[in-house]
């Protein structure tokens, strides 16, 4: 293990690194449309 870096229990290539990617957009994604649907449903509760 000496002069390797290792970051994370399993090695893998570049697929795994550009399906993290895709995997990290997809749930910024999903994140950001779950603050927006909060948001509006706290807004349309303290208006209506």
């Amino acid at each position: 293990m000496k002069g390797q870096s290792r970051h994370g229990a399993t090695p893998r290539g570049d697929k795994g690194a550009a399906f993290d990617r895709w995997l990290n957009r997809v749930v910024s994604v999903a994140v950001t449309a779950a603050l927006l649907v909060g948001l509006a449903a706290v807004l349309a509760h303290w208006l209506l």
